[in-house]
């Protein structure tokens, strides 16, 4: 498994190695793996259909065939929740194939090194060149190591929500409650 942001830990690993099969077998990407701390642990599983999206039954479906699965292997210790998500729109990118697919969008990397003197990038995703991912930012265009990144994602722009809203309705996708899984809270509009 060559290296990518799905998993982190070696815990985070040995999970993903783990729910990557059936989740495939069930005809689902699996985008992330993190088992998050706290008074209870809770173990999110990020997954979506191979052309995105991804619904409410498909991840109550997964979360089934998931813990099945881990109940056999038992890899944790602790006791903890099971948490099957959508990526969401300003979703983490995880593997190099995702800089290409959201070629043209704003994006947000992070490198775990400095890189002339910076951790922080954000601009416009250019695609990927072999290992490296591409982002314009205000100093031209820069290439990352894709080995390099601790963490990636997406900003929420309108022309992102639009083209989401477009593969929704091209899926057939589009229901009333689509916006369910954007968190607005009323009153927190940023002005």
């Amino acid at each position: 498994m060559s290296h990518d942001l799905v998993a982190k830990t070696p815990l985070d690993r040995r999970l993903a190695e783990i729910i990557a099969p059936v989740i495939e077998d069930m005809g689902f990407d699996l985008v992330r793996v993190r088992m998050q701390g706290g008074k209870t642990h809770t173990l999110q599983i990020m997954a979506e259909k191979p052309g995105g999206g991804i619904e409410v039954d498909d991840c109550a479906e997964i979360s089934n065939a998931v813990s099945a699965v881990l109940d056999v292997e038992d890899p944790v210790e602790d006791t903890y929740t099971l948490e099957v998500s959508s990526p969401g729109i300003d979703r983490p990118l995880t593997r190099l194939k995702d800089f290409d697919d959201f070629e043209g969008y704003e994006a947000k990397l992070e490198t775990s090194e400095l890189i002339d003197g910076r951790k922080r990038f954000k601009g416009v995703l250019a695609g990927t060149d072999g290992p490296e991912v591409l982002i314009n930012v205000a100093e031209g265009t820069i290439g990352l190591q894709f080995d390099w990144l601790s963490d990636a994602k997406l900003v929420l722009t309108d022309e992102l929500i639009k083209e989401m809203l477009r593969q929704r309705k091209a899926a057939g996708a589009l229901r009333e409650d689509a916006f369910d899984d954007i968190e607005t809270e009323p009153g927190s509009q940023e002005d």
